[in-house]
């Protein structure tokens, strides 16, 4: 068995090739894009080998390309890793040879990688997220117009009424009408792009039977359904229903030491959106949801300055129920 460490980039990567007891046997560069890099995987996997490397933007494609030619392929956590080797020494050729040594002592710490259906998905998911964020942009560009030349904006300024008002021919400086103008027309564009993702991720999401099962909590609805199941993929990868919370960054930073545990910030790992999406759905929850809302009050306890930390420890709890829901099967028991 050939251990092989990759430090992968898209014109050139380095490749540290240990041996059976650890040895390094060599070093290269391989200049070129990644099909390169396979074929030299290639014509390597003469005999058994495993491949590591640490994932980056497109490391579901890579895995699907090396997965063929070797016995195992580990894809290393980049954040694990710098805590692992922090070193001011950055080359890849050192970086590749770490990893092979990882590979070797069966070290690695690894991450999920779903399949290609499950990445394009979540991609889909991050599109549509960066669409709200642009459209939110515009509509403060319009508010900064309004403020800026002492209009007062009204009630509901974002209905077809008030998009009525403001395209009307408000009495405003030739270069702040532009701006209102194209930024109206900008979010027109946007909304549209939005409904048309939108009706993807609908179609998606009515194939999957879980995010049918998630929208059963009173105040889930399906974007945070469908994140939630997008980014566990398989709830059995994880041991138990905490871990997925942890897996989000929902569980607060713990320093322990001589038998004291400290406490401080969430952690805020994992992917942003579905943290975003869970706060969200735990505000919805807090005022649909009696179980939740008895929860959110709990952990609150009648101190207005505690509504923050009763939160997002909410939005912890709704994690660990929907990951239960989706090992058992079981739908919200309202009772």
């Amino acid at each position: 068995m050939l251990y092989v460490g990759l430090d992968v980039h898209q014109k050139r990567s380095s490749i540290c090739i240990l041996d059976d007891n650890g040895k390094t046997v060599k070093q290269e560069l391989v200049r070129g894009p990644w099909p390169q890099v396979i074929d030299r995987l290639r014509s390597i996997a003469q005999q058994p080998i495993s491949v590591c490397y640490e994932a980056s933007c497109g490391y579901g494609h890579l895995y699907d390309r090396i997965a063929p030619l070797a016995s195992q392929v580990a894809v290393a956590h980049p954040g694990q890793l710098r805590l692992i080797f922090k070193s001011k020494r950055k080359h890849d050729r050192v970086d590749a040879a770490k990893l092979a040594k990882l590979l070797y002592l069966d070290a690695v710490p690894r991450v999920h990688v779903p399949s290609i259906d499950v990445r394009s998905w979540r991609k889909l998911i991050e599109f549509r997220q960066k669409l709200l964020g642009t459209r939110v942009a515009a509509k403060n560009q319009i508010r900064a117009v309004l403020r800026g030349n002492g209009i007062a904006a009204p009630r509901g300024l974002w209905t077809r009424k008030a998009m009525r008002w403001l395209s009307g021919g408000l009495n405003l400086p030739a270069g702040e009408k532009l701006t209102l103008e194209m930024a109206l027309e900008e979010i027109a564009g946007l909304t549209a792009k939005i409904k048309r993702v939108e009706q993807e991720l609908a179609r998606i999401a009515a194939r999957h039977p879980g995010v049918t099962l998630l929208q059963t909590i009173p105040g889930v609805g399906i974007r945070t359904a469908e994140a939630f199941c997008a980014y566990v993929d398989d709830v059995k990868r994880f041991a138990r229903n905490r871990q997925v919370g942890s897996y989000f960054g929902l569980v607060p930073c713990l320093d322990s030491s001589a038998g004291r545990d400290r406490f401080g910030h969430i952690t805020r790992e994992g992917p942003a959106t579905v943290r975003k999406l869970l706060c969200e759905a735990a505000w919805s929850c807090v005022r649909h949801n009696p179980k939740l809302r008895s929860f959110f009050q709990q952990v609150m306890n009648g101190d207005a300055d505690r509504k923050k930390i009763a939160l997002v420890a909410t939005a912890h709890r709704l994690c660990r129920i929907m990951a239960a829901m989706l090992r058992s099967g079981e739908v919200w028991r309202r009772a």
